[in-house]
């Protein structure tokens, strides 16, 4: 039985009336060519649903308070993610995974206060890290030291706690000045005495105590073994003199008694 054959133009009226689905959008959000913009819909959680090529999220002016696990889908051409003005207090050690094309990344205008570099070491190719407008008062330098590819790191407007933990991070900004946006916007806020001092102004002189109080973990590991070896040795020796002592009084006493008529 042979089967009839639909004619071209009848063909390209079904195409046209009838067009491929498109890649999946988020209903939440507005979609283009590898462009997706979920910005300012009241989200409390990354939207699902995007497709694979995907070059483009943002997902701004939303209440995303927490990236847990794996909180993205698997996004291998994801080249910008902003995040900015969220309520984010928490990234998960695993949850951007599956990011590793992502080469710029805007955090800012959070209430982020702790970061590990753990959250980072996906992100291989990230050239732009904006942290700016959080609550850091500290950062690890092992933050910025996991992403090999970073050309610039925006860190302002951040209530930076300029007490000798501060000392690492000091140290890179000092030999990374290149890759530190708004320099001059770095600011302590504690301690009160130091408020609104430029960090980049501090000088190594700033914390030669910090230096010379400071021990290192070979340091620790060493007191630990030298200081009751030592209170043990101090036992032995004062039991040794006392002795001596005893014995030396009590020769003296035998000697008198000798003595004696």
């Amino acid at each position: 039985v042979g089967s009839r054959r639909v004619p071209g133009p009848v063909l390209a009226l079904l195409l046209f009336l009838c067009p491929p689905p498109s890649p999946a959008c988020p209903a939440a959000c507005r979609c283009a060519p590898g462009e997706v913009d979920c910005s300012e819909r009241g989200l409390r959680e990354v939207p699902w649903g995007l497709s694979t090529n995907t070059s483009s999220l943002r997902l701004g002016y939303n209440f995303i308070t927490v990236l847990g696990p794996r909180s993205f889908p698997a996004l291998p051409g994801l080249r910008l993610l902003s995040l900015a003005h969220n309520r984010l207090e928490l990234i998960h050690g695993r949850a951007l995974l599956g990011l590793g094309a992502l080469r710029e990344l805007d955090l800012s205008h959070n209430r982020l206060s702790v970061l590990t570099p753990e959250t980072f070491l996906p992100l291989t190719s990230l050239a732009t890290l904006n942290l700016a407008s959080n609550r850091l008062g500290e950062l690890e330098p092992g933050v910025p030291g996991a992403l090999p590819q970073l050309r610039a790191l925006l860190l302002q407007d951040n209530p930076w706690v300029c007490s000798c933990g501060i000392l690492p991070l000091w140290r890179w900004l000092s030999r990374n000045r290149e890759k530190v946006r708004e320099k001059s916007s770095l600011l302590c806020r504690v301690p009160e005495q130091l408020n609104k001092y430029p960090i980049m102004a501090f000088g190594d002189e700033s914390f030669r105590q910090c230096q010379e109080t400071s021990l290192s973990t070979q340091h620790y590991i060493a007191s630990f073994i030298i200081g009751p070896f030592s209170f043990i040795a101090s036992v032995f020796f004062c039991t040794f003199m006392g002795s001596l002592v005893v014995f030396y009084h009590s020769l003296r006493r035998e000697s008198h008694c000798w003595r004696r008529p």
